[in-house]
């Protein structure tokens, strides 16, 4: 079933201090009629979704309708969209074809998540694939790619208005030869892309969890949060990625959980919403959506774990 139309002269609800979501699919009957319905069914009040095969090259061209019913659904109801780049841009490689792949690769999820009215793209930061000449690391020379290869996306932004989606740069949880997976490191990675007023920040929890912030201990949340701040100044983290961690911290594993069954553990999400840096942030869980009773079940469960950590008043 598709998105009820709103009553005549109906607002959008008012903005919520964090909007909570999740990853929503969208093969089928598409944008909004799985994407939109899988949010209903689940609670979400923001969404994230592919706009290309998240394992692929391939750069599908929308459906204009079904991208207006989109970005006017989520206006009318007051739901935050963004768009995850496909998993396989990397501009820190050694190959000079993947660049070229990435770059277009990464314009069609900015392009796309105009027309759909998202407010942003996350992108993972990437690895130095390969090895230097002299046998060495290769950080410094991906790190110029990342800056010849992305500045020039970002001119092109600067050209769709005042509309034009954020880039937001996803530390990895530090697998390999990764160029920013530590929070600090994203200083430097903002610096190559000369801190362009949209480049922004998507915080993985349980990325930062592997790559060694201590989510769970005392106080381990406002630490990571302040790195963050310091690295790239206020106003730039834009979502988070809501998702507990099946190994332990500094594991340097991408293994998610649901929320409170992981090594994070519940309350520490409960600190998220009382930084000041994560005023108006959504929150969107990409956990395991598998549920023995109904479909989306751990999804729904998730989200309204959140939702309930959300009300809790500071130092609850």
């Amino acid at each position: 079933m598709d998105a009820p139309a709103p009553a005549p002269g109906a607002q959008p609800p008012p903005a919520r201090r964090n909007p909570v979501g999740a990853h929503v699919p969208v093969a089928g009957r598409g944008l909004v009629g799985t994407g939109l319905a899988y949010a209903r069914r689940v609670g979400a009040e923001a969404v994230q979704v592919f706009v290309a095969n998240p394992r692929g090259w391939a750069t599908p061209a929308g459906d204009p309708a079904q991208d207006a019913a989109f970005r006017d659904a989520c206006a009318e109801q007051g739901i935050p969209a963004y768009v995850h780049a496909p998993y396989l841009i990397n501009f820190g490689s050694d190959n000079a074809a993947t660049r070229e792949r990435s770059a277009v690769s990464l314009r069609h999820s900015l392009l796309r998540a105009h027309a759909i009215g998202a407010r942003g793209v996350v992108v993972h930061t990437g690895s130095a694939v390969g090895a230097a000449a002299d046998g060495g690391s290769r950080y410094a020379e991906a790190m110029a790619q990342v800056r010849a290869d992305v500045r020039p996306l970002l001119d092109e932004l600067d050209r769709l208005g005042a509309d034009a989606p954020w880039l937001l740069l996803e530390p990895t949880a530090g697998q390999g030869s990764s160029l920013c997976s530590r929070l600090e490191q994203l200083a430097e990675y903002a610096d190559a892309l000369d801190r362009h007023p949209l480049v922004g920040v998507c915080l993985d929890t349980c990325h930062a969890f592997a790559a060694g912030h201590d989510l769970a201990a005392p106080g381990g949340v406002k630490e990571a949060l302040d790195v963050l701040v310091a690295a790239v100044g206020p106003g730039r983290l834009r979502l988070i990625h809501a998702n507990d961690s099946k190994d332990v911290a500094g594991a340097r594993k991408d293994r998610h959980a649901n929320i409170g069954a992981g090594r994070i553990g519940a309350e520490p999400f409960g600190e998220l919403f009382r930084h000041p840096a994560t005023s108006g942030v959504p929150l969107v869980v990409e956990t395991p959506d598998r549920h023995p009773d109904r479909e989306g079940g751990g999804h729904a469960a998730d989200i309204a774990c959140l939702k309930a950590l959300r009300e809790l008043p500071p130092g609850a």
